[in-house]
């Protein structure tokens, strides 16, 4: 991940003079909130908390980088001088990575100095909105998969780098069983998986040889690609191959990438269990999502593993979050945002979760910190003082929360039609500040 604090907005900057110039470095709270769901969504999962905690811990101005805002003209020696002094010293409270969560509430909330809360906006909005659109709908993948593997084959399609690996980390939160991303897998233990190319089969003078070469040096196991040329013919071949190999190499798996899926999956199990290859899976890829999943599994087709790339590393239906980090509080005043609508509530809140006997979520209620309100609060304290708070929850750990979450969803959520989703209550208390602020302040 890029460490740079130039990794911001101009404005940012702009805005941090100016509260330096005019002494205005009182507390400040901010609130990470998500306005809407975007369409084809029925809840969002919060993730990203663990990037951005990364990003606090490490904020600082190099040297190099004050010289070059010097050389700008735009900033005074004095800002700049007081920007390389500069780091984190606030409070980050936050849902839990793995917390299914509906709009109108702050999935995170900064408690600052001004200037420091204000400057990280940008990076925060940034770290968090991606992580959460991907683990939202690869969540939905692992429900249209009901059981079976889903694997992240997103490297080569996502926006850069950086996007590549937390698609990958965001994924595996949702419940991907691996990655093809190696780094992603060495970063944080996330299983790794991969078959091989078009282009291994082409490079041999014949399908046969490339199937052989690759099963002999793979001994630990192989997957097939079988629709490079003709799939039954393919298909013979591997059956052929598992049974000439003789402990020289094992066929895990055929994989077939392109075609009609669900007819060239019913033909493989066939092929493959005719010639006594009946443990061999059968693994379907290219341009997949939760749709295309539950469209073959309800036509019967026998896919044992989803490859599921582009449409997931990029969040392709819904390419962005309505998302925002509001000011909720300055010097110990209530502030909030009157615009139609992208109203905001004021003051220190909390995000209250009310249930069911059996668990089932029912509402949320959005009210003050300290109001004595029924329900579990779901914004947990994560960092204070400008340090992350130990342990915090691995990405196993996470993983396994969001499953247990998943379960407190009434079954209409977590399907793919639209559903609506349990109404978020403003409190009495936070109905009365946001009524005080709007007669004290315009």
């Amino acid at each position: 991940m890029d460490d740079s604090a130039l990794l911001t907005d101009l404005y940012e900057l702009h805005m941090a003079q100016s509260y330096h110039a005019l002494g205005m470095h009182g507390t400040a709270v901010f609130d990470f909130i998500v306005r809407r769901l975007p369409e084809g969504r029925n809840f969002l999962v919060a993730a990203g908390l663990e990037q951005l905690l990364d990003y606090l811990a490490g904020l600082r101005f190099r040297e190099d980088e004050l010289a070059w805002l010097g050389g700008t003209g735009k900033f005074t020696p004095g800002f700049l001088r007081f920007l390389g002094a500069l780091r984190f010293t606030g409070d980050v409270d936050a849902m839990p990575e793995g917390t299914v969560f509906f709009p109108g509430v702050p999935v995170l909330r900064v408690t600052a100095p001004l200037v420091e809360a204000q400057l990280v906006e940008s990076r925060l909005v940034n770290l968090m909105q991606f992580p959460i659109l991907v683990a939202s709908k690869a969540v939905r993948c692992v429900a249209a998969a009901r059981g079976r593997t889903v694997v992240d084959f997103g490297m080569r399609r996502a926006h850069g780098a950086e996007a590549a690996l937390l698609a990958a980390r965001a994924s595996f939160l949702a419940g991907f069983s691996a990655t093809a991303t190696v780094l992603a897998g060495r970063r944080w233990d996330i299983p790794v998986a991969g078959t091989l190319a078009h282009a291994f089969i082409q490079a041999h003078d014949s399908e046969e040889a490339a199937f052989a070469a690759f099963a002999r040096t793979c001994p630990g196991g192989c997957t097939l690609l079988v629709d490079t040329y003709d799939v039954p013919r393919a298909l013979e071949r591997a059956v052929r191959l598992a049974a000439a190999l003789h402990g020289a190499g094992r066929i895990d798996a055929v994989r077939i990438d392109s075609g009609d899926l669900g007819a060239q999956a019913r033909l493989a199990r066939a092929v493959l269990d005719a010639g006594g290859c009946g443990a061999t899976r059968i693994v379907a890829s290219g341009d997949l999502d939760e749709h295309r999943i539950a469209a073959l599994l309800g036509q019967g087709a026998p896919i044992d593993v989803f490859g599921v790339g582009t449409r997931v590393s990029t969040s392709a239906d819904a390419p962005f979050l309505d998302c925002a980090y509001k000011l909720a509080e300055y010097g110990g005043t209530g502030r909030r945002k009157r615009s139609p609508g992208k109203e905001t509530w004021p003051g220190r809140k909390q995000v209250y979760r009310c249930r069911a006997g059996a668990g089932t979520i029912l509402y949320d209620t959005l009210g003050l910190e300290g109001e004595a309100l029924p329900g579990s609060p779901l914004l947990v304290p994560a960092m204070r003082g400008g340090r992350r708070l130990e342990p915090a929850p691995t990405l196993a750990q996470a993983r396994m929360a969001l499953r247990a979450e998943l379960g407190t969803l009434a079954p209409a959520l977590r399907g793919l039609a639209p559903a609506p989703a349990p109404s978020v209550r403003p409190s009495p208390g936070l109905l009365r500040l946001a009524a005080d602020v709007d007669r004290t302040l315009s």
